[in-house]
C-alpha cells in the first residue's frame, strides 16, 4: 500500500467529504488561494470554489460563530484555526454555543462542526503560536477532543468527526504533518473513542498523545537494544476516552509512563494519570505512575531552549530506564 504524509491525508479526507457532501465547506484564514497556514487546504479552491471553500477575515471568534450558526441550520462546516493558540478568542462561540446548545434545546437541535488547527512547539513560532491547550477544550462536556498522531489515523478520524452530529475539536500537531504513514485510497473511518496500540511490549506501558507518540516510538527502539520491551499507547481520542484499553495495558506491563507536550500542571495528563490511579489496582502498579509534560514556561523562540521546554526521546528514554531500575 502506499505511503503519504499526514498533511496529504488530511488533504485527502477533505477533498472526498467535499465530494460526497454538498452540506459541507470550509472556511478560514488564508484556507483559499494561499492553501492555509501549512498548505493543507491547498489545492481545493480550485476544485470547490470560493462558496465552499472561503477565505474569512482575522477573526477567530467570527469564524466559530458563524460555523456554529451554519452548523444548526443544516450544513456541515469545517473552520479551520491557524494556530491552535487562537482558539482562546472562539471560546465564547466554542464553550458556551457548540458545546451547549444540544443539550439546552433538549436534543432538537445538532451542531454538526469540526475545528481544524495545527498545535504544538518544534517550528521556533515561539509563545503565542506553539501552545498545546487541548486540554482546555477537554473539560467541556458537549465537546469531541481528537488528536491523531499518524497520516492513517488522522484521515480515518477526519472523515469520522465530519460525520458526526457533534461539535467535535480536531487537533493536528505541526510536526506530524510531514510524518508518512501507510493510508488507504478512498473514504474510510475510525471509530471515535477507540485507543490504538501503536507498539506491543511488557516491561512498561507509555500513553502518548500526538507528536509525543512518535518520540516515543523513537525511545522503544533504543531501549528495545537495552532489553526493555515497551508497549505504546495511543488514545487518538481524548473525548471520549477509551480507558480500557489504557487500563489493559497498565495491568499487563505493571508499569504507567504518560507523555505529552502539554504544561503538566493540569494537563490531559493529569487526566490519564488519574484514569489509571482510579482503575488500576495497587497490586497490579509494579512503580508509581510517572508524567513527562512540558514544563511551566511559554515556549520559548530560541531552538535549544524550545527542546527543553517540552518532553524529548532522550528524556523517554532516561524516565524508562528509571523506571526499570537501570540508573
Amino acid at each position: 500500500m502506499r505511503e503519504i504524509t499526514y498533511l496529504q491525508a488530511v488533504n485527502e479526507a477533505l477533498s472526498e467529504a467535499l465530494r460526497e457532501d454538498e452540506n459541507v465547506f470550509i472556511m478560514g484564514e488564508d484556507i483559499g488561494v494561499y492553501g492555509g497556514a501549512f498548505g493543507v487546504t491547498r489545492g481545493l479552491l480550485e476544485e470547490f470554489g470560493p462558496e465552499r471553500i472561503i477565505s474569512t477575515p482575522i477573526s477567530e471568534s467570527a469564524i466559530a460563530g458563524a460555523a456554529v450558526g451554519a452548523a444548526i441550520t443544516g450544513s456541515r462546516p469545517i473552520f479551520e484555526l491557524q494556530f491552535s493558540d487562537f482558539v482562546t478568542i472562539a471560546l465564547d462561540q466554542i464553550v458556551n454555543q457548540a458545546a451547549k446548545i444540544h443539550y439546552m434545546y433538549g436534543g432538537a437541535v445538532s451542531v454538526p462542526l469540526v475545528m481544524r488547527t495545527p498545535g504544538g512547539s518544534g517550528t521556533g513560532a515561539a509563545a503565542q503560536h506553539s501552545q498545546s491547550l487541548e486540554n482546555w477544550t477537554a473539560h467541556v462536556p458537549g465537546l469531541i477532543v481528537i488528536q491523531p498522531s499518524t497520516a492513517y489515523d488522522a484521515k480515518g478520524l477526519l472523515h469520522s468527526a465530519i460525520e458526526n452530529n457533534n461539535p467535535v475539536m480536531f487537533y493536528e500537531h505541526k510536526l506530524c504533518y510531514k510524518t508518512s504513514s501507510v493510508v488507504p485510497e478512498g473514504k474510510y473511518t475510525i471509530p471515535i473513542g477507540v485507543a490504538d496500540y501503536k507498539r506491543r511490549g511488557k516491561d512498561v506501558s507509555i500513553v502518548a498523545t500526538g507528536i509525543m507518540v512518535h518520540k516515543a516510538m523513537a525511545a522503544a527502539e533504543v531501549l528495545e537494544k537495552e532489553g526493555i520491551d515497551v508497549e505504546i499507547v495511543d488514545p487518538r481520542t481524548l473525548v471520549p476516552l477509551d480507558k480500557k484499553t489504557i487500563v489493559e495495558s497498565v495491568k499487563k506491563t505493571g508499569k504507567a509512563l504518560i507523555v505529552t507536550e502539554a504544561v503538566k500542571r493540569s494537563g490531559f495528563s493529569a487526566e490519564l494519570a488519574a484514569v489509571i490511579a482510579e482503575e488500576v489496582s495497587f497490586d497490579y502498579l509494579d512503580h508509581p505512575i510517572v508524567r513527562l509534560a512540558g514544563l511551566e514556561v511559554p515556549i520559548p523562540y530560541q531552538p535549544d531552549l524550545e527542546k527543553k521546554a517540552v518532553p524529548q526521546v532522550e528524556d523517554i528514554i532516561e524516565a524508562v530506564r528509571k523506571m526499570m531500575g537501570r540508573e
